[in-house]
């Protein structure tokens, strides 16, 4: 594994008084995620357990967003950086101004209810998604969290070159006569792609695996 940081972030209040959970049921964060830099919207909503780390957050974004979790990502929350720490590879552990290890806080230490936070996939195709916790709720009976409860639009494609890149992939896949065609659907290994496609139970059968 790699180097954990032991340094402890500054925890953030939660729950406020008056939105507290019932006694004996777990705490529930609503969780807004959007891909930024895109024609087409692609957002998730999902749920979360306030007690899970951001380390599992991050597994509920890539699988509810339709990622593959195969490159590197980042969290920024209130100017602090979270991931997998790398004194190694990060140029800023030094300085003081390092990644914090995101397996050694929990959501309840740094959400509330209206706290945002920027989360990055793939540092070269640098996928950028504003999180947004628009509520906070009890756990319902009978109800496996995390879910997703809400989304819009298709994925893109993993290794597409980004926002430029992919804008280039859905023209070239939708026009026959365009240049890089052939090539496109080659790449893909088909014509067909609907950047429009979002199916709710498929996402949440994904969700199933955490």
């Amino acid at each position: 594994m790699p180097h954990t940081d032991t340094t402890a972030p500054a925890a953030v209040p939660a729950v406020a008084p008056s939105t507290a959970p019932t006694a004996g049921r777990s705490a529930i964060f609503r969780i807004g995620i959007a891909l930024l830099e895109v024609d087409l919207e692609v957002h998730r909503t999902v749920e979360v357990p306030a007690e899970v780390t951001l380390a599992v957050l991050h597994q509920v974004i890539q699988e509810a967003m339709g990622w593959e979790s195969s490159h590197l990502h980042k969290f920024t929350i209130n100017d602090t950086c979270y991931g997998i720490p790398d004194p190694d590879w990060d140029p800023a552990w030094d300085l003081g101004d390092r990644t914090h290890d995101e397996q050694a806080v929990t959501l309840a230490q740094l959400f509330q209810v209206g706290q945002e936070a920027d989360y990055v996939y793939d540092f070269g195709d640098n996928w950028h998604h504003t999180l947004t916790v628009t509520a906070l709720t009890t756990a319902e009976p009978a109800v496996r969290y995390p879910r997703c409860i809400d989304g819009r639009g298709a994925c893109p494609p993993e290794d597409v070159g980004g926002t430029p890149g992919y804008a280039a992939f859905l023209d070239a896949l939708a026009d026959p006569d365009h240049p890089e065609h052939t090539d496109r659907v080659q790449w893909w290994g088909s014509d067909q792609y609907d950047p429009h496609h979002f199916d709710l139970d498929a996402t949440n059968t994904a969700l199933l695996t955490l």
